[in-house]
């Protein structure tokens, strides 16, 4: 039985940044403990809580192993890296920031590709004119393999991206991509378009929690009113 409840939060930029303020707004006042560039914090109102500064991906292994009772991170994350996100996680409360969608976009001058299955139709041709099946550029593997399987796209190979993932269909790296956008700025600026029914997963930061974690003693309680504070 753990006497620690432990929650894990992004460790740096916006994220961590607007996620200390939520958990300010609902009357939880989180603080680092010790140097001001660790990575353990508290939150005064509960003591029994201990606060671990972690990346945001890494926040997604530590709900899936049960190393943190809960944790704020994207849902994109969560879904990419944990294939049965439901049965192994609560997405709890969205918390209205950190939004982006991922989504599948293409040139613009693509002029007869608007839908997913317009790529299928396109993917033989282009194999027999190129030599090679369309490839796609994405950080999101494992989403754009699901999604892809579900549309029926069967015919293309994933280029797992490192960078700048919508630059690669201008430089010649990948012929489309799967990747995140909020505004769609820089998609226009690389000349690329969103398909129609190309929206993969609309996501935002969520207070979630681990069902693999030990929830005995006063773990539960604490989870309790953690939610309570953040209502409904």
């Amino acid at each position: 039985m753990s006497d620690k409840f432990i929650l894990a939060i992004p460790s740096k930029g916006r994220l961590m940044e607007r996620t200390l303020a939520r958990f300010e707004e609902v009357g939880l006042e989180i603080s680092k403990s010790g140097h001001e560039r660790g990575y353990i914090g508290e939150i005064k109102e509960l003591p029994q809580v201990e606060v671990s500064f972690q990346s945001a991906s890494e926040i997604v292994h530590f709900l899936k192993n049960g190393n943190a009772h809960m944790g704020v991170t994207g849902e994109d994350l969560v879904r990419e890296y944990i294939t049965n996100a439901d049965a192994r996680v609560s997405f709890l409360k969205k918390l209205d920031f950190g939004r982006a969608d991922v989504i599948v976009a293409v040139p613009r001058c693509w002029i007869d590709v608007h839908r997913m299955i317009d790529l299928e139709e396109i993917a033989v041709p282009f194999r027999k004119t190129h030599g090679r099946r369309l490839r796609v550029a994405t950080k999101y593997m494992n989403l754009t393999r699901r999604f892809f399987s579900r549309c029926g796209v069967l015919n293309y190979r994933i280029v797992e991206s490192l960078g700048a993932t919508e630059g690669t269909p201008m430089s010649g790296a990948a012929d489309l991509i799967v990747d995140i956008t909020s505004t769609g700025t820089t998609l226009e600026a690389n000349e690329l378009k969103i398909l129609d029914d190309g929206l993969i997963l609309s996501s935002e930061a969520n207070l979630i929690s681990s069902r693999a974690a030990d929830w005995t003693g006063i773990s539960s309680e604490i989870g309790n009113e953690i939610i309570a504070k953040f209502g409904d």
